[in-house]
């Protein structure tokens, strides 16, 4: 079975017709498209957005001037944001590369607070050219049903609301928060910046890449349900999963609807969509079938028609699911599949870097 039938058999919502049944013919027409899956999204699967903070103060706690051998300037900083009469603070660290006017960089979610660590091997992003501004999720707010610990104060004090921001949002939304303090360095190439996240951090990285066009690259790694993966005929994880062991990743009407998913009028190619007309990259692990691999490809697939319509190229691929080792980099899209299993390793950044200097490169 060819990659459109494949598509059609999942039965997924269509992407390109607006609300009120008129189908989307252009790039227009497309971006009030956009306007109401942000709003779909939000009230159905992550919660509402917060809002900027009313004040974000970026404070210096220590500097390693001679980091990587000497090859990068770190610093060790404290952002502390104000909503209301409300405060809390989460620490960042920033990695750049010296000797570089203008660099590309990465805003990277990741599960520790150290750079390097096993999922960030900074040298090597540093050595390529690209500074790094890492964040630990759990030093935003805690990755649990808790939420009166670090930002969760500032928007919610209970579940009540059915559209209230899940700890995806939050997490999303402190990435948007970086990516504020990354656009007052002159060092930076503010053209030239990612997001990026493995996992669950993957899902946060499409969710604030899909709602900051700031973010000229949005990246999801290995990130599964509720991320990059069609939902509808999927292996593995399923939104009924996710929804009862992670209830609080998400907005309270995506957990009260997950029986009944499949009669709701979305799928995930409707968030990667909104990558349009920036540039989308998934990876994907050929042993990583909780996450499903097939279904992370074709959601890549679907959401290509978004892109075209800018004039753009989407994926690229050979009308059939790519085996590991492949790399489909012909587009605005890039997709590839490595063997192994869930991790985010050194191949996957090695792939993300590669595609980013020649998307900058064909300038």
């Amino acid at each position: 079975m060819n990659v459109e039938n494949l598509i059609k058999s999942r039965n997924i919502p269509e992407l390109l017709r607006l609300n009120c049944g008129r189908a989307v013919e252009n790039a227009a027409d497309f971006e009030i498209r956009k306007k109401e899956i942000k709003k779909l999204l939000q009230e159905e699967i992550y919660g509402v957005i917060p809002k900027k903070p009313d004040h974000m103060q970026v404070s210096l706690a220590s500097e390693n001037p001679v980091f990587c051998a000497g090859k990068a300037d770190r610093k060790d900083l404290i952002f502390t944001v104000t909503v209301g009469e409300a405060e809390a603070s989460f620490p960042v660290i920033s990695v750049i590369p010296k000797g570089k006017t203008s660099c590309p960089a990465f805003v990277f979610m990741n599960f520790s607070p150290d750079s390097p660590d096993k999922y960030l091997p900074i040298e090597e992003i540093v050595d390529s050219g690209f500074a790094v501004f890492s964040f630990c999720h759990k030093e935003v707010t805690s990755d649990s049903g808790d939420f009166k610990h670090g930002i969760a104060p500032l928007f919610r004090k209970s579940r009540t609301p059915l559209n209230a921001p899940g700890k995806i949002a939050m997490w999303a939304w402190a990435a948007m928060r970086v990516m504020d303090y990354v656009e007052t360095l002159d060092s930076i190439d503010l053209d030239n910046v990612a997001v990026v996240g493995h996992s669950r951090l993957g899902k946060t990285a499409l969710l604030a890449g899909g709602f900051d066009e700031r973010f000229k690259y949005v990246i999801s790694n290995d990130s599964g349900c509720s991320g990059a993966a069609l939902s509808r005929g999927k292996q593995g994880e399923s939104v009924a999963v996710i929804t009862n062991v992670f209830p609080y990743w998400f907005c309270p009407r995506y957990v009260a609807n997950a029986a009944t998913y499949e009669e709701r009028g979305y799928d995930q190619h409707f968030l990667l969509a909104l990558t349009a007309p920036r540039v989308l990259m998934v990876g994907s692990a050929e042993e990583d079938l909780w996450a499903d691999p097939e279904s992370e490809f074709l959601c890549t697939a679907a959401a290509s028609e978004a892109f075209r319509l800018y004039g753009n190229r989407g994926l690229v691929h050979n009308d059939e699911v790519p085996t590991a080792k492949s790399v489909l980099d012909e587009g605005d899209i890039l997709y590839h599949v490595r063997r192994g299993t869930h991790y985010m390793s050194r191949e996957d950044w090695q792939e993300y870097m590669k595609y980013i200097t020649k998307m900058m490169e064909s300038k």
